[in-house]
């Protein structure tokens, strides 16, 4: 992506996070991106994935989607846990 699309990209972001907001209330989102197939990249285009979340959805939402990853998930204070 060029820098401009980044920045358009970004600025879609933040219109459809608002956009949830107002209509599901959620308490927080995980923002992300596949990139390369080691990142679950599967095929090569751009796309982000927008989620919202809710107090409760999980036992433990510390980490978001680092989840994934086995023993990455807890992070406090700068260190895994």
């Amino acid at each position: 992506m060029t820098a401009a699309e980044k920045q358009d990209l970004w600025q879609l972001v933040e219109e459809v996070t608002a956009l949830i907001r107002e209509r599901y209330q959620p308490d927080g989102f995980n923002i992300g991106f596949n990139v390369l197939p080691a990142g679950g990249q599967t095929i090569f285009h751009t796309h982000v994935h927008i989620i919202p979340r809710y107090a409760g959805d999980v036992e433990d939402p510390r980490g978001g989607v680092r989840g994934v990853i086995p023993g990455k998930q807890r992070y406090e204070g700068g260190a895994h846990v």
